[in-house]
């Protein structure tokens, strides 16, 4: 996620951006052999017009955002490329939605976030009612123990039950209030009719250590750092989007294709 200017970082922009637009005659001036009085009435004029045309700094700034932005929408192209077989072809991350899907979502998520049980039931809304989109969920436990202990059974669930285990657990552990104990998952297990003491005894495996730590790796590549982060075919999201703003951009993307 770009972070906005600070009012200094804006003027010094400002600053620059100005002496970017100035015309190639006008550019070439020296005002290092500006005399002390006319730097200072330049300063003047150039601050009488600045609090006459204020619009003129928040266009300057606007301006070096969608700047930024922009590298940065190119820059996370060339990530997402560098990183593919890890992002869409691990062979081990829960994939839903259509398999077939002509784009591919990926989620870094914790169970413990707040803005990804806010997202939650919006992605749901998405997958479902487009009915397109391949889903990959990668399982990115950093808010704590409790975070990497649902994680482990999640991964656990997968890996003794498959897939539809995986997301009926996935959906109940996003959802629930409180900790995430052994006697709340044995009890989470039993009420989806799963085998509670294989899961559990699985939760300590090598394989699902392994698997936290790839995705921790693949996370600090990416440069992500919180949750949740999407990856929208080559395209980043840092943080939570609402689901008018993921259909936009699955528009944008289809579009563009």
């Amino acid at each position: 996620m770009l972070t906005r200017l600070t009012r200094p970082a804006a003027a010094l922009t400002l600053a620059a951006g100005l002496a970017a637009a100035l015309p190639a005659t006008a550019q070439d001036f020296d005002f290092s052999a500006m005399t002390p009085e006319q730097r200072e009435a330049f300063g003047t004029q150039v601050r009488e017009y600045l609090l006459e045309n204020p619009q003129v700094i928040m266009e300057a700034v606007n301006a070096l955002e969608n700047r930024q932005a922009e590298q940065q929408a190119v820059a996370d192209q060339q990530i997402v490329s560098d990183n593919a077989d890890a992002l869409f072809r691990d062979g081990y991350s829960y994939v839903g939605g259509n398999p077939d899907g002509d784009i591919t979502i990926v989620e870094f998520s914790d169970y413990r976030c707040g803005y990804c049980r806010r997202a939650f039931p919006e992605v749901e809304e998405l997958i479902s009612s487009d009915g397109n989109i391949r889903f990959i969920m990668k399982e990115f436990p950093i808010l704590g123990e409790a975070s990497v202990t649902s994680s482990r059974f999640a991964i656990a669930t997968l890996m003794e039950a498959g897939d539809e285990a995986y997301k009926a657990v996935h959906d109940a552990l996003i959802t629930l209030e409180g900790e995430p104990s052994e006697p709340v998952l044995r009890r989470l297990a039993d009420t989806l009719g799963l085998d509670a003491e294989a899961i559990i005894a699985r939760m300590s495996d090598e394989e699902v250590t392994r698997r936290i730590q790839e995705t921790r790796e693949l996370a600090t590549r990416l440069q992500i750092n919180g949750t949740p982060s999407f990856v929208f075919g080559d395209q980043m999201l840092r943080g939570y989007v609402p689901l008018d703003g993921m259909r936009q951009l699955v528009d944008q993307i289809r579009s563009e294709g």
